[in-house]
């Protein structure tokens, strides 16, 4: 006879493409361990894809920042009663939240406290923005999964238990990339000087990112005429928000999905400060990274003190020290992007000399990428199940 156990249900509830894709492998995981699961909650296109019961979908929840939160609050909240109803109703073995810590973490304080087992699964960037936050996550999560190794030790001082996990990202990226198979793939020239841009996955960062991100890309093609400009887009909803931006006298191919590929065929990126930096550091890529929030969340991060690393960017943090070019807010501009990017072309294409820091990069980069490279997936579903491993005992006495 099968015991509830052998077939848990799971709730999961991703906010946004990212999430998305991790919520997937996560799926695909834990079936390996308990074939007869059930799983429901928030997800996108690859959650479906993988399984998951889809209540809504997760680009409902895809909004980034304080002033933008508050315009989108009456939906959202509407949207997390809603999953805290089903949830209670359905009393899942486990709760849980993949990333999107604005909604999900006050979900599992109300279901932890029901005495459902919640996780959240990609800790909020602790490290950056305030702190003492982990000791909040840990009345909401009974466990928090962690993509970085410098993550869990935030969280134990405060006694909360974190575990990492490495990164997907980092186990899908080979080790050793492979640019001419991905320009072949893409349909883009075998030669030639390429750039990608990737100004965001929420609307909100490529209004205030595609119009600098463009403006650089035309100041980068007057000195390298061949340049192909390169923009893979998650979503038509993206899509339409960057082509509001658009230069009429600049072409840009887009590319649906396929970021990865992107990433390994081009030989400099233009990229917003999150995931995409860490996936074109993990396809060995000279990049700048941007950041601009609205101004009045900036502001109130400014006054607040909530802004706590001298680095913004993923590649920076990992690696300890200024690896890669950041700018923020008013400091972006197509000239100061395309300042920062044409000597790489240069070295490349003009003089064919990489330098010292040229090759210090990139094993930094390959450095980074093992660390990581940890079989995140899997580690994920186990630390999960071990959560489950006291119930799965009761079960079979």
């Amino acid at each position: 006879m099968t015991t509830l156990l052998e077939a848990p249900h799971f709730v999961l509830v991703a906010g946004e493409a990212s999430g998305d894709q991790l919520g997937a492998g996560l799926i695909d995981a834990l079936r390996k361990l308990f074939p007869s699961a059930q799983f429901s909650g928030v997800g996108g296109a690859c959650m479906l894809a993988a399984g998951l019961e889809i209540w809504f979908d997760a680009e409902e929840l895809a909004v980034m920042g304080l002033f933008e939160v508050l315009a989108h609050l009456p939906g959202l909240m509407r949207r997390r009663k809603q999953v805290i109803a089903k949830s209670l109703a359905l009393q899942p073995d486990v709760y849980i939240g993949i990333d999107a810590p604005d909604f999900n973490l006050a979900i599992e304080k109300t279901l932890k406290a029901s005495g459902i087992c919640t996780v959240h699964y990609v800790s909020p960037s602790i490290w950056a923005w305030r702190q003492n936050r982990a000791q909040k996550i840990g009345l909401c999560a009974d466990k928090v999964l962690c993509l970085f190794p410098f993550e869990p030790a935030l969280y134990h001082q405060f006694g909360v238990a974190a575990e990492f996990v490495g990164h997907p990202l980092a186990d899908q990226f080979p080790l050793e990339p492979a640019p001419t198979f991905a320009r072949a793939t893409l349909g883009l020239p075998l030669s030639g000087p390429i750039l990608a841009l990737l100004p965001g996955s929420r609307n909100g960062e490529v209004q205030r990112l595609a119009r600098d991100f463009l403006d650089a890309a035309a100041l980068i093609k007057r000195a390298f005429p061949k340049l192909t400009v390169i923009a893979p887009m998650v979503n038509a909803q993206i899509e339409a928000v960057f082509d509001s931006q658009r230069l009429p006298e600049h072409s840009v191919v887009k590319i649906a999905q396929q970021a990865q590929l992107a990433l390994q065929a081009a030989d400099i990126v233009i990229v917003a400060s999150g995931t995409a930096a860490l996936e074109a550091a993990l396809a060995r890529k000279p990049m700048v990274v941007a950041y601009r929030l609205h101004p009045i969340t900036y502001f109130l991060a400014r006054q607040l003190g909530w802004l706590k690393s001298a680095y913004f960017s993923l590649p920076n943090k990992l690696a300890g020290r200024c690896l890669v070019p950041e700018l923020e807010q008013n400091q972006v501009s197509g000239h100061a992007l395309a300042e920062l990017l044409i000597p790489v072309l240069q070295r490349k294409f003009v003089t064919f000399v990489e330098n010292a820091e040229d090759s210090e990069r990139m094993l930094s980069y390959l450095d980074m990428h093992l660390s990581l490279r940890q079989n995140a997936d899997e580690r994920a579903a186990d630390a999960i199940a071990a959560l489950l491993a006291p119930a799965l005992e009761n079960a079979k006495r």
